[in-house]
């Protein structure tokens, strides 16, 4: 393994790096602005990694979930295979109530139901969940889909949760879209869609 040595003197002008290791590229692919919607769709294409950056995903509904699931027919059905793992931190605006666990409840064993990203988001004005996850290499078609997130959200009985979320869509065929939104309801929220190669 070679060492890696920063080529600039400061982080924020950062261009490349000395050695075997790259930067690789970020690219902006699109962004959709929900406004009292039931989803927001993607297509998903060949980048070894999709960014999906959660911008505040208001609900219609008290205490609602907001969940995704992929598709390999270009979005006629949203069934996927998942297995998943979960776990939150929470921490109450009173300063009575933290934990840190896992949540058995989140996750999914072979189900091609939708995956939770955050639930029990408050729908009061100043209440929504923000975050971002990672799809990887939707496109393969040698193996399983990986992916990973992480948001945090104001609760509606005012906690704050960071929720993790991880595992893997069960499938070698390749997933070319996915479908975001809320179990119930509606939601007003914007997601922004990066590639990176």
């Amino acid at each position: 393994m070679s060492l890696i040595k920063l080529r600039n003197n400061a982080l924020d002008n950062l261009t490349s790096f000395e050695g075997s290791a790259s930067l690789g590229d970020m690219v902006f692919i699109s962004s959709a602005t929900a406004s009292s919607s039931a989803s927001i769709e993607f297509d998903l294409g060949s980048y070894k990694e999709y960014k999906f950056f959660f911008v505040n995903m208001h609900p219609s509904v008290d205490e609602s979930t907001f969940q995704f699931n992929f598709s390999t027919d270009s979005g006629s059905n949203y069934n996927v295979t998942k297995t998943t793992t979960a776990f939150r931190s929470y921490h109450d605006e009173g300063n009575t109530a933290t934990a840190l666990a896992y949540h058995p409840q989140q996750d999914l064993a072979q189900s091609t139901g939708f995956q939770t990203i955050g639930f029990g988001i408050g729908f009061d004005n100043d209440q929504s969940l923000s975050g971002s996850m990672s799809v990887f290499n939707p496109s393969s078609t040698t193996f399983v889909k990986h992916f990973m997130s992480n948001s945090n959200l104001y609760e509606d009985g005012n906690f704050s949760i960071q929720q993790f979320i991880a595992g893997y869509g069960n499938t070698t065929s390749a997933i070319n879209a996915i479908k975001f939104q809320m179990a119930s309801g509606t939601f007003d929220g914007t997601i922004k869609m990066y590639g990176i190669s």
